[in-house]
């Protein structure tokens, strides 16, 4: 299948259905509501606080001596779509037991989806809700512009402003970093 992806016609293999996704998931693409969509709306800003918290979760990983691998942009299956988090933590045993695959079949156990100008709020949630219901403990939305994170779990909803700390609740435990700092 050709598509036209930033302007540049790729191939990609031809996807019919969530099993085709989770066995050869295209890059920049996720399976929503049973067709192929791009991620799109990602800035320079998106991209950097990706590899804030990218550094700042592995570092905390390196320090602590916990294992476990943390990913940006990496394909995984809810009950019902395939998605690809901005920055996801896979613990160490979810290593063991999935490092291989192309797709980790169920959600990460810590996400991390940064809001881009074309993201809606009330999708943004929905999506976190699918994750919590497919094995996700924690997930946290970064809105970059209003300079607010929304930790979310299955029983609490946190909310981090900028002059705040944010810290994990349930993966994790104990990492914690100024939003100013990651949002820098």
């Amino acid at each position: 299948m050709l598509v036209s992806k930033h302007n540049e016609i790729v191939s990609i293999p031809e996807i019919h259905s969530l099993e085709d996704f989770i066995a050869n998931p295209p890059d920049g693409m996720e399976w929503v509501d049973e067709q192929l969509i791009e991620k799109t709306g990602m800035t320079l800003k998106h991209s950097e606080i990706e590899v804030n918290l990218s550094f700042y979760w592995r570092s905390y990983i390196n320090t602590n001596q916990l294992g476990g691998k943390v990913y940006t942009e990496v394909p995984c299956r809810t009950f019902k779509q395939g998605r690809r988090p901005d920055v996801a933590y896979l613990t160490p045993e979810l290593v063991a037991q999935f490092d291989n695959v192309p797709t980790l079949p169920q959600s990460f156990p810590l996400i991390v989806e940064i809001v881009s100008p074309t993201d809606l709020a009330e999708e943004l949630f929905l999506k976190a809700q699918e994750y919590l219901q497919s094995g996700c403990e924690e997930i946290w939305l970064v809105f970059p512009d209003s300079r607010l994170i929304f930790v979310i779990t299955d029983n609490q909803v946190l909310g981090f402003k900028a002059s705040d700390v944010i810290s994990t609740q349930k993966v994790l435990l104990g990492f914690s970093v100024a939003v100013d700092k990651l949002l820098a």
